[in-house]
């Protein structure tokens, strides 16, 4: 007798953990990516292009951009309801949620948590619609792990401020209409608002990309910016904002992978129900199982911890080294199950006509942006012994 199939995550009744507003949430931006990403991403990721302003303004309107941020347009949900949606969003492609990601936890938080008033009412609500696209710059070409290593510097002149530097893989750099840009001053390390039609900021493209092609990436330079004293995020002045940003999207990205994986794992478990080799479906061997059982254990089990971290952000009791747990242990999870579906798929798997090798691909970079995973196993590992062993 064959039984019907049930998906992954079903086997954990993961919506009994769930509220009916995390539930809408998430169902609503999962309908989103079913109908308007997954048929046309596949064409996106070959070209290595993204209609970046036109998704911007869907998501925008879909309720996305900074949903987790409160007033100037921002939706206020929870941080579990946020993590929900960067799941649905990366099993459509990682480029998609690192747009939101970038947008919402990056560049919209800064202005939030640390900018002005005048900062707040002049950027967020066109940044919630999606009519105004921002970036972050922090990570240079020689100062990725270590960002207290930046050469970008911003030195008074009056009342201005001259900006001289440049910032490597960003993203929506090309594309953006405002960076929040982190530099080195006399007065510590400050962020500016900076619009991207300012004289002496140029945006390179960066092509050639064999991860995350359906994603705009650049290099931001400044030759000489000049910036009024209003572009000055004022309520921090040191490495904690740019820090505090990252920590937020380093909470998407541990509910986005697994979206990812979902993804790679259920188009799996259909190629193996409609694939037949020595005369039956390949899902039905036990090896095909063993994987399947597996990948389902660990995509499970960093849902659940996804799930808990989220909780505790919303009591507000995560802290930072959770996050890098979760991280850690959800980026380099979904990397696994994607190699391990794409092994399943066989030569299929190396094409885009399924999911995998892309979600394969985009999840390299994934396991070594918002902190490599070496860094993190550098925070947990100074979280259980109480000694740093960056140096």
């Amino acid at each position: 007798m064959v039984k019907t199939p049930i998906k992954p995550l079903d086997l954990f009744n993961i919506d009994s953990m769930l509220s009916a507003e995390e539930i809408a949430i998430r169902d609503t931006v999962r309908k989103y990516v079913e109908k308007r990403i997954k048929p046309e991403v596949a064409d996106w990721y070959e070209s290595g292009e993204l209609p970046v302003a036109e998704l911007a303004k869907e998501l925008g309107e879909l309720g996305v951009l900074g949903m987790h941020l409160d007033g100037w347009g921002c939706a206020g949900t929870s941080a579990v309801s946020y993590g929900l949606a960067c799941t649905e969003l990366e099993a459509g492609d990682s480029g998609l949620r690192s747009l939101v990601s970038v947008q919402g936890s990056l560049a919209m938080k800064a202005i939030h948590a640390f900018g002005s008033t005048e900062q707040k009412d002049q950027w967020l609500p066109g940044m919630a619609a999606g009519d105004i696209i921002g970036c972050f710059g922090l990570t240079e070409a020689d100062f990725g792990s270590n960002p207290s290593g930046m050469r970008t510097n911003a030195k008074r002149d009056g009342g201005d401020w001259i900006l001289n530097g440049s910032k490597m893989w960003i993203t929506n750099g090309s594309v953006a209409k405002v960076a929040v840009v982190w530099a080195r001053t006399d007065d510590g390390v400050r962020g500016f608002v900076v619009p991207t039609d300012t004289p002496g900021f140029s945006a390179n493209l960066i092509h050639k990309k064999l991860s995350l092609r359906a994603s705009v990436t650049s290099e931001l330079v400044f030759d000489n910016l000049r910036l009024p004293a209003s572009a000055v995020l004022p309520e921090v002045s040191s490495l904690r904002g740019p820090l505090t940003c990252l920590n937020e999207a380093r909470f998407g990205i541990l509910f986005g992978a697994l979206g990812a994986a979902r993804d790679c794992l259920e188009s799996a478990i259909t190629y193996g129900l409609e694939r037949d080799q020595f005369d039956k479906p390949i899902a039905g061997f036990q090896l095909t199982q063993k994987k399947y059982a597996d990948m389902t254990l660990e995509l499970g089990k960093g849902m659940l911890l996804a799930i808990h971290v989220g909780r505790l952000k919303d009591q507000g009791l995560a802290t930072s080294e959770q996050v890098s747990l979760g991280k850690l242990n959800n980026a380099r999870e979904a990397l696994a199950i994607a190699r391990d579906c794409r092994s399943i798929l066989g030569a299929n798997g190396i094409t885009l006509e399924y999911p995998v090798m892309r979600h394969l691909c985009n999840l390299e970079s994934v396991f070594t942006y918002e902190g490599t995973n070496e860094m993190h196993t550098l925070v947990v590992g100074e979280a259980l012994t109480g000694l740093g062993a960056f140096r």
